[in-house]
């Protein structure tokens, strides 16, 4: 992978990094579920796109996350 996936800061994130959220998201398809700011998603997951993350949160598992709205912890 030639492109390194980056956070909302600019920091380079690895498989297993935990992250912080930096906006209230709200998941599709969840019924409803938002994830507040500040919440910590531990142990994510890189993908092929350099601009998502997998993660597993209490709420929802296989969730992809865009890196612009984290940062790492």
């Amino acid at each position: 992978m030639s492109d390194e996936t980056r956070d909302s800061n600019g920091a380079i994130l690895a498989d297993g990094d935990n992250v912080t959220l930096i906006k209230d998201l709200k998941v599709k398809g969840s019924g409803g579920v938002t994830l507040k700011r500040g919440t910590l998603v531990k142990k994510i997951r890189l993908t092929g796109d350099p601009d998502e993350i997998e993660a597993n949160v209490d709420k929802v598992k296989g969730l992809v996350l865009r890196t612009e709205f984290v940062k790492k912890a």
